[in-house]
């Protein structure tokens, strides 16, 4: 039997896809095997959204041929999308899938099977209609991610994922909707929506059909248990979609709103399309109308121009809204975005000690959110045997002396 392995890089996205791709390797007759084993064919799903990333998708590519020199190996994603050129000089890979083409990873296989290597990547600007894939996602865990658009129509100065990704291409309900039926019978009890901008959903197919259209359906398909949302834009957070969202019972109370700065002038520049003032309505609104509601959030420290008085309003900021958790990112130059281009770039050292402050700062919010739940008594879904998360995303622990039987995948 042939052997195929796969190492993913970035976002939930990149790792739907490799699901996908992983299922069909296996209807192929494959063996699906871990990165480090000696396999036949290797597929780095590489991610390019910060000059580290590219970097790490170097280094696993690097690492394909060091573990077996007479592999097929297929680069795909987002890096390549962007990096056609620089990976082409690089001999040893087989096959360069861009964005929009790993859909087609099988048939590049076999035509490199027959002495012929693939270099395929479209100009993905121009493409206006979610690609569908005649398979589905791969897994053996209790969560399951789903996949609803692709691309992203933003242009935040800093971002090179439009020009990866493409505009946005919203994926058929009903699509959605029979594959997360398919996944149920699977024992997955929850699923996480996601996309690279799934507040966008809808806007380029109907007016009258949007991310909280989907989410009733969604609601009523019976074996799922949970329904969590990955990242969304604020501005998608009305008193509407709040008023509809409570009536759904799965949707879990755990909303990743991405803020990315705290200060005003900052966010002009990040072409972020919202204030500060804004940002904190829409929290105390999901604060009101949720019970128990946990709010997370990304920031970027070091963008140009972020002067010591930018950094300490963003500072003051994220201490009164009080997120349970905090990604923070130092910002880093996509060659090809105006950013790259802003006068006044921050010192690497002035990014690490931000990013040091606000971690910290994070890490309290963090234990002090989940201290609220000491000695009582809340459904946790455990993903292994040890180790599971409430619907507001608290990881939960399962010391072994005292364990107790799961039923149904959950416990209290």
């Amino acid at each position: 039997m042939k052997k195929v392995a796969f190492y993913t890089l970035g976002c939930k996205v990149n790792q739907y896809e490799t699901n996908v791709m992983s299922d069909m390797f296996k209807c192929e007759g494959y063996d699906v095997v871990e990165f480090e084993e000696i396999a036949d064919v290797y597929v780095v799903n590489t991610c390019t959204v910060t000059n580290m990333s590219d970097r790490k998708s170097r280094q696993i590519i690097r690492r394909a041929k060091q573990i077996n020199s007479d592999a097929i190996l297929c680069v795909v994603g987002c890096y390549a999308q962007v990096a056609k050129a620089e990976l082409e000089k690089i001999d040893d890979i087989d096959i360069i899938l861009g964005t929009n083409e790993k859909s087609e990873i099988l048939q590049a296989v076999k035509r490199v099977e027959a002495e012929k290597k693939i270099n395929s990547i479209s100009d993905v600007m121009k493409v206006r209609k979610y690609t569908n894939w005649d398979a589905t996602a791969y897994t053996s865990h209790m969560r399951a991610e789903i996949k609803i658009q692709d691309g992203c129509d933003r242009f935040c100065t800093y971002c090179i994922i439009p020009y990866a990704r493409g505009p946005v291409r919203s994926r058929d309900a009903l699509d959605i909707i029979d594959e997360i039926k398919r996944i149920a019978l699977t024992g997955v009890k929850e699923i996480v929506i996601t996309g690279i901008h799934i507040s966008s959903y809808g806007k380029d197919i109907s007016k009258d059909f949007r991310l909280i259209d989907l989410l009733e359906q969604i609601d009523k398909i019976d074996g799922i248990d949970r329904v969590r949302l990955g990242s969304l834009e604020p501005l998608i957070i009305t008193e509407d979609f709040v008023s509809r969202m409570k009536k759904l019972t799965k949707v879990c109370n755990h909303f990743h709103l991405s803020l990315q700065s705290g200060c005003d002038e900052t966010l002009k520049r990040m072409n972020r399309r919202y204030t500060t003032e804004q940002f904190a309505l829409i929290v105390d609104l999901l604060r009101r109308e949720i019970p128990e509601v946990a709010l997370t959030t990304d920031i970027i420290v070091g963008f140009p121009g972020e002067t010591d008085e930018e950094f300490n309003q963003t500072f003051e900021f994220l201490k009164k809204i009080k997120f349970s958790k905090m990604h923070v990112f130092r910002y880093s130059l996509r060659k090809g975005t105006p950013a790259a281009t802003y006068p006044n770039q921050v010192d690497g050292n002035q990014k690490e000690a931000r990013s040091d402050k606000l971690i910290k700062l994070s890490d309290e919010n963090e234990c002090e959110f989940a201290s609220q739940y000491i000695n009582k008594e809340i459904e946790v879904l455990f993903e292994n045997e040890t180790e599971g998360h409430t619907t507001n995303y608290i990881k939960v622990v399962r010391q072994k002396k005292r364990r107790r039987k799961i039923r149904n995948s959950k416990t209290i």
